[in-house]
């Protein structure tokens, strides 16, 4: 009994810190807690707002430099294949290399064999924009390197069973 005494008494000054301090208490997120799945998104949502801020005057997400990526190593690239690699679906795939192509960092070409499918390839401005790109996200990683330091093999070869178990 002493022990959850203790323990509420914990929870009550953390609170209370919190409140003379300013910030808003911190939610219970019951068992979101101990949860990977929940944390994977959150450390997904972090790392996609530190890289935002990284690359702010280029106004380009994580999404679309990973296709910026995966085209520019993979000149005529289908839109298939290059789906399949960054794990977006035909939906949200179409709108992001739509407005790439606005922006004139990618071209498309119909395939000779099937008129309704595209080649991707990066234009000039798309190669520019690749390699700015490449050196924010090269630093945002070395950011993330010093978070997990020496764990990183291991958190590398964790995120890559997950993507290989539980992906389509």
């Amino acid at each position: 009994m002493a022990r959850k005494v203790s323990a509420a008494r914990q929870k009550t000054d953390a609170a209370a810190r919190k409140k003379k301090s300013g910030a808003a208490p911190a939610a219970d997120l019951g068992p979101l807690g101990g949860w990977i799945g929940f944390y994977l998104r959150m450390a997904q949502i972090a790392s996609f707002q530190a890289f935002a801020r990284r690359t702010r005057e280029h106004d380009l997400n994580p999404g679309r430099f990973a296709a910026l990526m995966v085209i520019g190593k993979n000149p005529d690239i289908s839109q298939t294949v290059l789906s399949q690699a960054i794990g977006l679906d035909k939906s949200s795939l179409t709108p992001a290399i739509d407005s790439l192509a606005r922006r004139g960092l990618v071209r498309r070409t119909r395939t000779a064999t099937d008129k309704r499918a595209y080649r991707l390839r990066l234009t000039a401005a798309g190669e520019g924009i690749l390699r700015e790109l490449t050196a924010c996200a090269q630093a945002h990683d070395r950011d993330l390197d010093a978070i997990v330091g020496r764990q990183r093999p291991a958190v590398l070869r964790a995120l890559k069973r997950i993507v290989e178990t539980l992906g389509s």
